[in-house]
């Protein structure tokens, strides 16, 4: 196996999935999803339809890098413990999975803004409301599927620290970030003021 390739392709792989998560989780909400205001959400989302689009390719991108670096990082790192190595990519895809199915309901909102015929039994403040649930059912996903994402991290940091042949700072860094995304994902589940903020 050559380790410099399998880590070269996984720094790639983070990269653009970083970048593509950046965008799709972070500015596209904070451009469109206006808190606690309905109204204005659904506005926004209309006004920047074109741009909601790019936030889920965005995040279409991300669950395909993921899925890819849960196989190399698996190969990466099986020779320090397979088992191990094999329970990180299982809690990494289903981690992906998660994303991904969050990933439609994110989506959702511009079918039923964009073709108000369907829900014309509804009054234009119900779609509203029903947009701004979809957006924070959203945050609840995201913050599940952080939960196994952060798990995968934490158990990666170890067989990196421990490979031997991969810098250990790097081990200590990826488990550090896997204990915040688990963290996160505790607090978004359980702490009620961080649910209403997702």
């Amino acid at each position: 196996m050559n380790v410099q390739r399998y880590a070269r392709i996984a720094g790639v792989l983070f990269l653009v999935s970083l970048v593509a998560g950046g965008f799709g989780e972070a500015y596209v909400p904070a451009k469109v999803v206006v808190s606690g205001d309905a109204a204005a959400t659904a506005a926004n989302i209309k006004a920047y339809d074109f741009l909601f689009r790019l936030g889920f390719a965005g995040l279409l991108i991300e669950s395909l890098c993921d899925v890819s670096l849960a196989l190399i990082l698996y190969a990466l790192l099986k020779p320090v413990n397979q088992q191990l190595s094999l329970l990180a990519a299982f809690f990494g895809l289903v981690g992906t999975t998660l994303f991904a199915a969050v990933g439609l309901v994110f989506f959702l909102p511009t079918f039923f803004l964009s073709e108000p015929a369907w829900l014309t039994t509804f009054s234009s403040d119900q779609v509203n409301q029903f947009v701004l649930l979809w957006v924070r059912f959203v945050g609840f996903g995201v913050a599940i599927s952080s939960l196994y994402y952060g798990m995968g991290w934490l158990v990666r940091g170890y067989l990196m620290f421990r490979s031997g042949y991969l810098p250990k700072f790097l081990g200590v860094l990826m488990a550090t970030g896997g204990l915040g995304f688990v963290v996160q994902g505790f607090a978004r589940v359980f702490v009620p003021r961080f649910l209403r903020a997702c």
